[in-house]
């Protein structure tokens, strides 16, 4: 924070330039403390699949922001997550992490810097809380290391963080759901990664355990510069985590952008084939669904969407 004398000073119009020289250097440190994670002409499919799921896509995160991804089923969210956390190899584009091609670093050296939260994580049952945790720090210990008091900070932080210390002695196996996925929370958390992946996050949970993982989230981009990209299955619940929200339809971007931007009655209609009211709240847009389209009705025909916008970061 700046001093009263550097405050009182720039209201006099005679700050000196020294200083102002030190605090553009900064805030440039600061801005470039986040990390920046891009998809570039991505085509993911899978081997059961004839055509790519994904086919020539391109996403650009927005550094120390939370990006989310929505759209219906099958719409090809979780296959541009995992393509971006190299979990899925692209038939072709690339994917890039502060300028490096993420295919190019080692398994160690990525998990350093990125971390992910997938839908299909899963442990022993007699395995403990911390145990789990603990897990979350391999990529930061040779084989042969023992815990150092540097895990240990990680570990703590991370739990306290999640909301999951009183479950720290328990059981994974003896955790209802919402109290698992804190608990995987707080590993992939102590991995102390620049970039975090979530899939569905808040799908199964309960509310209460829904809002204490969206608190989560909002405690990464407020109070760190963690780059964060997650897919979320209720739009409107990503309308009020997220600075940029990414429309998918049928393996396509159809729209991105600020929430209020992206979520608009047009469209709902175009990628959700729902009819809705869109109303725009302090909090975020607010959607009320009226009824769902059929494709008697022509999808949104007579409604025109925006294109998506250049990929560039948003």
């Amino acid at each position: 924070m700046a001093s009263d004398t550097n405050d009182a000073a720039r209201t006099n119009g005679t700050e000196p330039a020294a200083t102002e020289a030190v605090r553009a250097d900064g805030d440039a440190a600061e801005a470039s403390a986040a990390s920046t994670l891009s998809g570039e002409d991505l085509v993911l499919g899978y081997p059961s699949t004839e055509e790519p799921v994904v086919d020539g896509e391109t996403l650009i995160t927005e550094p120390g922001s939370v990006t989310a991804l929505v759209g219906p089923n099958g719409s090809g969210k979780s296959t541009l997550l995992k393509g971006l956390a190299n979990q899925l190899a692209p038939d072709a584009g690339s994917v890039v992490l502060d300028g490096n091609d993420l295919h190019s670093m080692g398994t160690k050296e990525i998990a350093r810097k990125l971390g992910l939260l997938s839908q299909e994580s899963t442990s022993p049952d007699s395995i403990t809380v911390e145990s789990l945790v603990y897990h979350g720090r391999y990529p930061h210990r040779g084989f042969f290391e023992s815990v150092t008091e540097e895990d240990q900070r990680a570990v703590d932080r991370a739990v306290e963080m999640a909301g999951c210390d009183h479950l720290r002695d328990r059981e994974v196996g003896s955790l209802s759901g919402g109290q698992k996925q804190l608990a995987w929370i707080a590993m992939v958390l102590a991995q102390d990664t620049d970039v975090l992946l979530l899939d569905e996050p808040t799908t199964f949970l309960d509310l209460h355990h829904q809002l204490e993982v969206m608190e989560i989230v909002e405690g990464l981009r407020d109070e760190s510069d963690i780059t964060v990209v997650v897919v979320l299955h209720d739009i409107e619940q990503a309308a009020r985590l997220a600075d940029r929200v990414v429309a998918l339809k049928d393996g396509e971007i159809r729209a991105r952008g600020r929430p209020e931007e992206v979520v608009t009655e047009e469209l709902l209609a175009e990628v959700f084939e729902i009819d809705a009211e869109v109303d725009l709240t302090e909090r975020g847009p607010r959607i009320t669904p009226l009824r769902a389209r059929h494709d008697d009705e022509g999808g949104s025909e007579g409604s025109e969407m925006p294109p998506a916008s250049a990929p560039e970061a948003e």
